[in-house]
């Protein structure tokens, strides 16, 4: 389903993606990995390589699966964030949330908010009980972000991840998606 989010630079269309999408999606993926290396777990580099063909890979989306909304303005993409599912019976009750990125430009506009709740809903219509992210320790702002969005710490895992020399801990958050 698609939503509009009214922000103070106008209105921002929320959307899952569609196959059409993969060239705007590539570049949008590029530039979070690009700007912000150490709040992603895929390398730029890596991604950079990536032939077109993948990219329209990726955005053939399994709903069973996953969902991968699009935050658009005026025919650009200007943020992001998906979730997927196990398909194991022992893990299909819980979500992942990963992938979240909002443009320097449209940051503070709770573009990312908006995004993550069109994920959840997602996910409560697919009968999960549970979301659950990682996100670098030492990013605050994603952390409220997520705080905003009902989201708990539970654990902190040491050394998650590595770049440029220095380890990035990972500051563990889950929601529960069962109805209070």
């Amino acid at each position: 389903m698609a939503r509009i989010l009214l922000t103070p630079h106008g209105e921002v269309l929320l959307r899952p993606a569609a196959p059409s999408d993969a060239e705007a999606y590539r570049e949008l993926r590029l530039e979070a990995l690009k700007n912000h290396p150490t709040a992603f777990g895929s390398d730029f580099k890596e991604n950079l390589q990536h032939p077109p063909e993948y990219w329209q890979e990726r955005l053939k989306i399994d709903d069973e699966k996953e969902v991968l909304y699009l935050a658009e303005h005026n025919g650009q993409l200007v943020g992001m964030t998906g979730l997927y599912r196990s398909l194991s019976s022992k893990a299909r009750h819980a979500g992942t949330v990963w992938g979240v990125y909002v443009t320097d430009g449209w940051r503070g506009a709770h573009i990312a908010e908006g995004l993550i709740r069109e994920c959840l809903e997602w996910a409560r219509g697919k009968d999960m009980v549970i979301a659950r992210l990682g996100v670098a320790a030492d990013n605050r702002a994603a952390i409220r972000c997520y705080e905003r969005c009902g989201f708990i710490t539970y654990g902190i895992e040491a050394k998650s991840g590595f770049y440029n020399g220095k380890y990035i801990d990972e500051c563990l958050m889950a929601l529960s998606l069962e109805p209070a």
